[in-house]
């Protein structure tokens, strides 16, 4: 086990990890239905808080637990990476209602899926992790699939970043939509951060 039982730790990242892949979902959705955004920044926003309320929780349990079972800069960096996935994606939805931005681009849909992706896999790193020594092979395998997943996010954003370069003759409108893709490749950037001290935790301890 990753945590021990007393603490309750592995029910918090665990938690979170859920948190995490309701904020994603709550962003997809916000896309197919862009004309109740307004619902959807709603929604993600108390995600938003409740991750940010059992982050605190961890931190505490951390500072208080005199001997951990892992490195304690490890266990701070994973929660901190995974609370920042959730930050990354509430405040995207945020700067696209703020922006009052259009439709939105085919090619954002096309990274939010991968986004997704990772996301699924960020869960079953954390859940795996309860029994790391027998996942040890699964959970590497998913760390290497994250890794791919960062990289086919590399792909799309360079895409759209041509297309809105090409399509986009009004200064403003093309900084808006830049800032909301590279918003969201950075959330794949983070769940590949996430994947990179999981993948460092099983290394180390087997």
């Amino acid at each position: 086990m990753l945590f021990p039982k007393t603490e309750n730790f592995s029910d918090l990242y665990e938690e979170l990890a859920d948190n995490i892949e309701r904020s994603g979902l709550l962003f997809m959705e916000m896309l197919r239905h862009y004309d109740r955004a307004d619902e959807y920044v709603a929604r993600l926003s108390a995600v938003e808080n409740e991750a940010d309320s059992v982050t605190h929780k961890i931190y505490r349990k951390l500072h208080q637990t005199f001997i951990t079972p892992l490195d304690r800069e490890d266990l701070y960096a994973l929660v901190n990476k995974m609370d920042n996935i959730v930050d990354m994606i509430d405040t995207c939805a945020e700067r696209m209602g703020l922006y009052k931005v259009g439709s939105p681009d085919a090619m954002l849909g096309d990274l939010v899926r991968v986004m997704n992706e990772a996301i699924v896999l960020v869960k079953r790193l954390i859940y795996d992790m309860r029994k790391r020594k027998a996942n040890h092979d699964i959970i590497l395998g998913n760390c290497s699939r994250i890794d791919e997943l960062e990289t086919e996010g590399d792909h799309i954003l360079r895409g759209a970043m041509q297309r809105l370069f090409e399509q986009k003759t009004d200064a403003i409108e093309l900084i808006k939509w830049k800032d909301i893709f590279e918003r969201i490749e950075d959330a794949i950037d983070t769940c590949r951060d996430v994947s990179s001290v999981v993948e460092g935790m099983i290394l180390k301890y087997g």
